[in-house]
């Protein structure tokens, strides 16, 4: 026998044909399921992807500083509307002012003619005053004359006297022209227009709008004047017997009266 005989091959046993083939399909099984996953892998990728963004979700801080703006928002909003009403109100403030001032210049105004008219008046009295003192001499031997003509007035004339005589008793009031208010030439002027005489409408005027006739020969329905013939500052209506009818002043109003009472400068004929 030989030495060797009972020794053990050093060389690995062989593996049976099973085992090779079990694990032959193990591998086999592996690579398929790497192959259709690849598979699908790739067919994935070639789908387009869709991204989903998540808006943050508001924290405390966030929440407040919203809060803040909106509330700083509507402060700026009712400042504006605020400072439109001080506008609106300053604008209606000063057209309340222009109006407040253009009624206290009319007023002002009306304040002015008022005073000028009274001063007139004033001036026009005094004068009167003068002339009574300075004419009642030749008063006096004139009134004698007249008291001699005729004291019947006839005609338009008759018209005219009774028109005056109608209105003593009413008030004085510069500028006016009736009914129940007139001024010296206003009374003049509506007592000749009532016969369809035109007279003009001032004193100055209506002492130059007749034939200039003495004061010794007066007839019922003459224009008596005071002042210069053509600058006189009364008037009024001779209504026979020494007598006169005139819107005297604003104390004693339309009166009847004697020529001594008020001794007028001149006198006109018109009829």
């Amino acid at each position: 026998m030989s030495q060797t005989a009972h020794i053990r091959s050093h060389r690995k046993p062989r593996r049976s044909a099973s085992k090779i083939a079990v694990r032959a399909g193990v591998a086999g099984g592996v690579l398929s399921t790497l192959a259709v996953a690849g598979a699908s892998g790739t067919a994935t990728a070639a789908e387009p992807v869709t991204q989903t963004l998540e808006l943050p979700t508001l924290t405390a801080d966030l929440s407040a500083e919203v809060a803040l703006s909106a509330e700083a928002t509507a402060s700026a909003a009712a400042s504006y509307e605020l400072q439109a009403e001080r506008d609106a109100a300053a604008e209606r403030a000063a057209e309340l002012a222009d109006r407040n001032l253009e009624k206290a210049k009319a007023e002002a105004a009306a304040e002015k003619k008022a005073e000028e008219a009274a001063a007139r008046e004033a001036a026009e009295r005094a004068s009167r005053d003068s002339s009574r003192e300075t004419l009642t001499t030749t008063a006096a031997s004139t009134s004698g004359s007249s008291s001699s003509t005729s004291t019947a007035a006839t005609g338009s004339a008759a018209s005219v006297v009774a028109f005056v005589k109608a209105q003593v008793g009413d008030a004085y009031v510069s500028g006016g022209t009736g009914p129940n208010a007139w001024d010296c030439s206003g009374l003049v002027q509506a007592a000749y227009k009532q016969i369809g005489v035109s007279l003009p409408r001032v004193s100055q005027d209506q002492s130059v709008a007749g034939t200039q006739v003495s004061l010794s020969n007066l007839q019922p329905g003459d224009i008596l004047y005071w002042g210069g013939a053509g600058s006189a500052y009364h008037v009024g209506i001779y209504i026979g017997g020494g007598q006169f009818v005139g819107a005297q002043n604003p104390g004693t109003g339309v009166v009847q009266a004697s020529l001594d009472y008020d001794p007028p400068s001149g006198a006109v004929r018109v009829l």
